[in-house]
């Protein structure tokens, strides 16, 4: 490869049909390969590229292979093992800031927005490479190039000259054009997963004769299925397996098959699949086991499974999993070894267990939850649970989606995908992982309280909206609420029961789960009272007592949830020695089939054999015990909540100086060191709009007794150096110090304790003191799953003990910084509490975006502390900071494709 070369750059595309190629940037051994590539290409597209019919090839090939990666950049697309050129696209820069830009697409890939790739990919490279503005120059016959250019997303402007057409854009995206970029990703996610559920053939390779293996019980489970279209199988030994047509191998298969089930060895995968490749399969399903899951022997196994799929263009779900099913009429589809099917119904299931999957599907069924389509991803090595999100979004059989997530493969991905599916759609995630076996070394305050946390995860869904579950029984109870129920309009819950103290334990789950339990209204306990008895208590819970009967479980559920006082209702019954539950259910079900209006309804039939027996029938979710419905409620509430609110996008401060930032950090780098230099910290910060006090920077006891005089008055002495973390247990802090002599005196006993603590200093700040405010921290840390993670939280030297602290995943959004600033439990505090005033919470808000635009901006910054950040009436000051940097990894040009 040439030197140089930004292999980081390298990355694999969905096309809008699904299917995938490679890109890479050019290298200067490409020429031949560019040269036969220009050669193919039919007449019209070679003089649409080269302006004429007979142009030089040998030197455009040349002229393009001539790439220094950073004023001439070039991508190739490719498909295959040979990485035989499909597509090409370049810039070269024409003046200051300025690249002129062409593209070249085979005639089989015109028209799948490979265009519109290179392009995404290519200003990418070039807005790192200071480049601006590219320009193009397009005859006016070539109506597919000028559309790419109009349906790409970037803004153009279009303007006629001699000869041709001039188009000109901006290498940044604007939020628009990051949307439209968004809509590709979805129909290309969309269209792979439809190759999955959808196909109209399908090769079951390894297909046994024998139930009881996978490969017989996966062809027993497509056939039994109902699917509609071609099933072929192969087998060596055997002409026809389970009465379907059997062939010695996939080449010798007669037809064309959109989709491959592989049930062999995990050594042979790698063979059939380019068997598959070979006869133009789009997508497969690997259930074998035996990959990255087993050690580094399978890992490679599976790369080298990866590669092939990606060469051909071929989806991979698996391998290590079990399969995929679809319910939806004209579209069933089993192909999974599971021993039983679930019912068709609206709910999407994908899972990184296939164990689980089995469980789920099982626990599902009886409790009536029907399923639209279901995947098992296994080792994930390409579809995930993004591409799936993407398919439910559109399709009409899906109500709700539920996941079973082990680890993140793209969390950003997921935030922008799940943010925008969750708008029309519930998400309901499991999580595991919650364990401190994760936790990393951290040096700051911010990474000491997110370290072992499960912190990250929770704010990805908080931000996103998905209704995070604790384990399988929630996140069943809440699919169960979300598939068959209206959202809740508020958090006020009506709870109807046959025994007080269920009733009263219902309430009180209810207001841990953050909902209201209002009193009832005295028009409504008179409509109570004319059919119920004497003893019965009308508040909220209302108890019918006992003694109550099916038709005064109908009388109050429908008059109750005709109350506008409640969004949600709760009925609990426990088995008295008459009325049946069976009875009670009925009932339940006749008052709201004439109810006035429609609320979320949740039963509660608190005897395993009632609860078993109704579990399903009913039209409303049930439950053994009444904590479980209010913690389900309460979880929807809150999605209730967020999916009300206007979407909130990144805000975009215009007095940001990145450039400065960036030079600021890049000089830190270039000398090696690991943590900026307290004035390095304060001129980090002012670029992003955070002040700090006035100070001085001092090498010894009386250069800074020198610089405390400069300053005058009151000053702060703090010690400096990376190991000193918490300044007040080294004595590394004094304030309120007056004059050089006590200055001098403080510095000298903190270099003589650091040095008893074998501490190095490397210099002293002496700080201008401030007086007042809240102190509370502001912080960054680098989460190895989800990157940047900003934290805001109760500060100074009891951060660690009082662990209030709340999160999010970088870039904030101002509804993401305001909820951040409000679940907090000093709120109260800053809103002023016991005299004190409250503090500007709009300046607070905007310090916190802030320092979530500089992690995000400067990927090189590892960890952030702000601590304590001073909020007070008349604004924010920082009055501490450190910051710790590391060179980054390579960002992947965006979009992103491969999961």
């Amino acid at each position: 490869m040439g030197e140089g070369y930004p292999a980081e750059r390298e990355a694999d595309a969905v096309l809008r049909d699904g299917s995938t190629v490679h890109l890479r940037p050019v290298r200067p051994d490409d020429e031949a390969a560019l040269r036969d590539f220009f050669a193919a290409l039919d007449p019209i597209s070679q003089a649409f590229r080269f302006f004429s019919g007979a142009t030089d090839l040998d030197g455009a090939a040349r002229m393009m292979a001539g790439v220094d990666y950073q004023t001439h950049y070039g991508l190739i697309a490719s498909r295959g093992a040979d990485g035989h050129p499909v597509g090409h696209g370049a810039y070269i820069a024409r003046g200051e800031g300025q690249a002129e830009v062409a593209f070249a697409i085979a005639g089989e890939l015109q028209g799948r927005g490979l265009g519109t790739i290179l392009l995404a990919h290519l200003a990418a490279t070039a807005g790192d490479n200071g480049i601006k503005t590219f320009h193009a120059e397009i005859l006016p016959q070539n109506h597919r190039m000028i559309e790419m250019f109009r349906e790409s997303g970037f803004p153009v402007e279009i303007s006629s000259g001699a000869g041709g057409l001039r188009v000109e854009l901006p290498t940044s995206l604007s939020p628009a054009a990051i949307a439209r970029f968004e809509d590709r990703d979805r129909l290309a996610a969309a269209a792979a997963v439809a190759s999955l559920l959808e196909p109209s053939c399908v090769i079951v390779v390894g297909a046994s004769r024998h139930r009881g293996t996978v490969g017989g019980e996966v062809l027993h489970n497509l056939v039994e299925s109902g699917f509609a279209g071609r099933i072929l199988a192969v087998n060596p030994a055997a002409a026809t397996v389970q009465s379907i047509p059997a062939f010695p191998s996939v080449a010798d298969v007669p037809e064309e098959a959109e989709l491959a089930v592989l049930a062999v060895r995990a050594e042979a995968t790698a063979d059939v699949a380019r068997e598959c490749a070979a006869k133009g399969v789009r997508s497969l399903i690997v259930l074998s086991a035996g990959f990255a899951e087993t050690g580094e022997k399978g890992a490679e196994r599976e790369r080298e499974l990866l590669a092939i799929c990606r060469e051909s263009g071929m989806r991979l779900v698996g391998p290590n999993c079990l399969g995929v099913l679809n319910t939806a009429p004209g579209s069933q589809l089993n192909l999974t070894f599971a021993p039983a099917a679930p019912p068709p119904g609206n709910v999407g299931f994908v899972t990184q267990s296939g164990a689980l999957g089995l469980a789920l599907i099982d626990f599902a069924a009886s409790r009536g939850l029907g399923v639209s389509s279901f995947a098992s991803v296994g080792n994930r090595a390409d579809v995930t649970g993004n591409d799936l999100l993407e398919f439910w979004e559109e399709d009409e059989a899906t109500r709700v989606a539920l996941l079973y997530i082990e680890s993140f493969s793209d969390p950003r991905r997921f935030a922008r995908v799940a943010r925008r599916v969750g708008k029309r759609k519930p998400i309901v995630a499991l999580k595991s992982g919650r364990s401190a076996s994760g936790a990393r070394a951290a040096s700051s305050h911010t990474g000491a309280l997110l370290a072992a946390s499960d912190s990250a995860t929770d704010a990805l869904f908080e931000q996103a909206g998905t209704i995070r579950a604790e384990t399988l029984a929630e996140m069943l109870d809440v699919a169960s609420l979300v598939s068959s129920q209206p959202l809740p309009a508020g958090p006020r819950v009506g709870i109807v029961t046959n025994a007080g103290g269920p009733g009263i334990m219902c309430a009180d789950a209810c207001e841990t789960a953050g909902l209201e339990v209002p009193p009832v209204p005295d028009e409504i306990r008179a409509r109570l009272r004319e059919f119920l008895p004497a003893e019965a208590s009308l508040g909220n819970p209302v108890d019918l007592i006992a003694t109550a009967s099916a038709e005064q479980y109908r009388q109050a559920i429908a008059v109750l949830s005709g109350w506008e006082g409640i969004d949600a209702l709760i009925a609990i019954f426990i088995r008295p020695l008459l009325t049946r539950a069976e009875d009670v259910a009925a009932a339940i079900g006749a008052a709201l089939a004439g109810g006035p209006r429609q609320i979320p309804v949740q039963a509660v039939f608190m005897s395993p054999v009632d609860n078993a027996g109704l579990s399903g029938s009913l039209e409303v979710p049930t439950h053994l015990f009444p904590e479980d419905a209010a913690r389900a409620l309460g979880k929807v509430v809150r999605y209730a909540r967020w999916r009300e609110k206007p979407a909130a996008p990144v805000p975009d401060f215009a007095d940001l100086r990145q450039g400065e930032a960036a030079a600021i950090l890049a000089e830190a780098l270039g000398n090696g060191r690991e943590w900026l230099r307290p004035d390095e910290c304060e001129r980090l910060l002012a670029c992003y709009g955070i002040a700090m006090p006035e100070s001085r920077t001092a090498a010894d006891p009386q250069a800074a007794a020198d610089a405390a005089a400069a300053l005058g008055g009151s000053v702060a002495l703090k010690a400096h150096g990376p190991h000193i973390l918490h300044k007040t247990e080294l004595g590394a802090v004094q304030t309120g110090l007056v004059g050089g002599e006590q200055v001098a005196q403080a510095a000298e006993r903190m270099d003589e304790s650091l040095a008893r603590a074998s501490i190095e200093r490397e210099s002293f700040l002496v700080q201008r003191m401030v007086a007042g405010g809240v102190e509370l921290l502001l912080g960054v840390a680098t989460d190895p799953v989800f990157g940047q993670v900003v934290a805001c939280g109760a500060g100074g030297t009891a951060v660690e003990l009082l662990g209030d602290v709340s999160v999010g995943v970088c870039p904030l959004s101002a509804a993401d910084a305001e909820e951040m600033i409000r679940s907090l439990a000093i709120l109260p505090m800053l809103r002023g509490f016991r005299g004190m005033p409250p503090v500007d919470l709009d300046a607070l808000q905007a310090a916190l975006l802030r320092v979530s635009a500089l992690a995000d901006a400067h990927r090189e910054i590892v960890e952030l502390d702000v601590n304590p950040l001073l909020a007070r009436a008349d604004g924010v000051l920082a009055a501490d900071a450190r910051v710790r940097i590391a060179s980054p990894a390579p960002r992947r040009p965006w979009p992103s494709t491969w999961s």
